[in-house]
């Protein structure tokens, strides 16, 4: 892509960890000019005074969301970081050329009452139809594609990465169990008493059993993926940590096969997917911590197996996933602007 061809962009909530992320990794992305940046309650102020870690890295400040979005008549892709429900209102009102990817649960759940039952909100409705799931590696064809982008969640990122291949080959006959554990950051950056750090440093503890929301998104994508009927049971857990998911996924398999018979499985699946790596004993968080990488290793026992995955919750899990879905929607490489290694230690 040249010069000339460098894109547009606005972010619509970018005062909270999410667009933090969008903000670190945009700013350096080779082909986009961030040309307005939202966050209601810091209107007016440098983006660098909020974010102290892009201090002497921007000129930019937050602005107030325009009551008008026709007026964003120059903006090719609009991200948007907002609380779930923000963007059901505000995605059907861009101009007809302005692409989108949102980062909320608002519109990757298709059925209307199982949305309702898991977000308490009305269904996007109509415009629903026109949203592509942004796994993108399972999905990645419909998004090159796509006007509007539906960006999975984390846990079901995680989730996802560790089951599609098996799924998608046939290889699960019973129950899948998985349990994942996540860090601080996945709850916002507002405080709130299951992140307050003092109660949380020296805790751990599951919630949601049963009734977390990314269940029928990981469901229904797994439906996508191939043959899936299986039982589903999915906790999750509190980690002491500020990022990071780390998922156990326990399946059952149709025949019994050896760690690397079905290892092999999943590197044919993910031959061309620079950001799914492959680990040997256990991934751990602080490899893929502040990186777009999924690590993932695999264990069998006989028809056992155990796939375990981690990601950064904020950039894999959310803000890198949906730049590297941006740019299959612009035609460029999807690495581009996400290869930067985490930090060791």
């Amino acid at each position: 892509m040249s010069s000339e061809s460098v894109k547009k962009v606005a972010i619509f909530g970018g005062s909270g960890y999410g667009g933090s992320e969008l903000l670190r990794i945009l700013l350096f992305h080779p082909y986009v000019e961030i040309v307005l940046v939202t966050a209601n309650e810091h209107a007016g102020k440098a983006v660098a005074d909020v974010h102290k870690n892009l201090n002497g890295l921007t000129e930019l400040r937050f602005e107030s969301a325009p009551e008008d979005l026709s007026e964003l008549e120059n903006v090719d892709l609009a991200f948007f970081g907002l609380p779930h429900g923000q963007a059901l209102d505000l995605i059907p009102r861009l101009p007809s050329h302005v692409k989108a990817i949102d980062l909320s649960g608002d519109f990757r759940i298709d059925d209307a009452e199982t949305f309702k039952k898991f977000y308490k909100a009305e269904h996007a409705g109509s415009i629903q139809g026109e949203f592509v799931y942004g796994l993108t590696e399972t999905n990645r064809e419909a998004i090159k594609n796509a006007q509007y982008i539906a960006n999975p969640g984390c846990f079901a990122t995680a989730t996802l990465l560790a089951l599609a291949p098996a799924v998608s080959a046939g290889l699960i006959n019973g129950r899948i169990v998985v349990d994942a554990k996540t860090g601080s950051s996945g709850s916002g950056a507002k405080a709130a008493a299951n992140t307050h750090h003092p109660q949380r440093m020296n805790s751990f503890y599951a919630y949601k059993p049963f009734v977390h929301q990314h269940v029928p998104e990981i469901e229904q994508h797994l439906r996508n993926v191939g043959e899936f009927n299986n039982e589903f049971v999915f906790m999750t857990h509190s980690l002491p940590v500020s990022r990071g998911i780390f998922a156990s996924c326990y399946i059952e398999l149709a025949k019994a096969m050896t760690s690397d018979e079905l290892t092999q499985i999943y590197k044919d699946f993910y031959f061309e997917d620079f950001f799914v790596r492959f680990s040997e004993g256990s991934p751990d968080i602080n490899w893929v911590k502040n990186t777009n990488f999924c690590d993932i290793a695999i264990h069998t026992n006989g028809k056992n197996a155990v796939v375990f995955s981690a990601i950064d919750n904020l950039v894999k899990g959310a803000a890198g996933q949906a730049v590297q879905n941006m740019n299959l929607m612009f035609g460029v490489d999807e690495e581009t602007g996400l290869v930067f290694p985490g930090s060791n230690p």
